[in-house]
């Protein structure tokens, strides 16, 4: 499982990456919606590959039909919420502090889910180590933004 976390990581650059390019897709079309409408185009012709790779190699499909929790569906409306941040808040902010607040509050809120089990999220009580962690990365934010 230690590949997993190779992943990970290449999701966090991504992460680092993606709001510069929306930000500046917005900014010299002028027309931030617009290049919102277009991330989310391009990321569903993204999973729609994946899905047709995914069928090829022989494995089943999730059923459609199954039983979904209420609080399952609106996962879209928070991806819309972070990428109408990266194209309106990023370039204000700069990169470094924006994506600080965005992973800080991210491990808070999943300390929390974590220690509570919400959202699907097997139970893992917040020790007092991962609350410094918490605390250490919020130091961690506020240090990149004041310099």
């Amino acid at each position: 499982m230690w590949y997993l976390y190779g992943f990970a990581l290449l999701a966090g650059v991504a992460n680092a990456i993606e709001p510069g390019q929306n930000a500046t897709l917005a900014k010299v079309t002028g027309q931030p919606m617009l290049a919102g409408v277009f991330c989310f185009a391009l990321a569903i012709v993204c999973f729609l590959g994946v899905i047709i790779v995914v069928r090829l190699r022989g494995q089943s499909p999730t059923d459609a039909a199954t039983r979904v929790p209420w609080w399952a569906w609106p996962g879209g409306i928070l991806g819309a919420a972070v990428v109408l941040a990266q194209l309106y808040i990023s370039e204000q902010v700069g990169a470094a502090p924006f994506l600080c607040c965005v992973i800080t509050a991210g491990v808070i809120g999943s300390i929390a889910l974590d220690h509570y089990g919400l959202i699907g999220f097997e139970r893992h009580c917040a020790s007092r180590w991962r609350i410094l962690g918490g605390v250490l990365m919020v130091a961690g934010v506020a240090l990149v933004a004041v310099f």
